[in-house]
């Protein structure tokens, strides 16, 4: 289960569960469950994010 934890996700994808994801750029989001995974904040282009939730 410590795949979770590096699991990457892409811009457009559906987010897994709520929670605080950075992106590439590290920028933090809070995203909720059954969004989809915004492109980059900073950037405005399509990006890639991981769980922050180290738990």
């Amino acid at each position: 289960m410590a795949d979770k934890e590096d699991r990457e996700y892409r811009t457009g994808q559906g987010v897994p569960e709520d929670g605080e994801y950075i992106c590439q750029s590290g920028k933090k989001a809070k995203l909720n469950r059954n969004e989809d995974f915004p492109a980059c904040p900073i950037s405005d282009e399509e990006t890639v994010w991981t769980n922050e939730d180290q738990s």
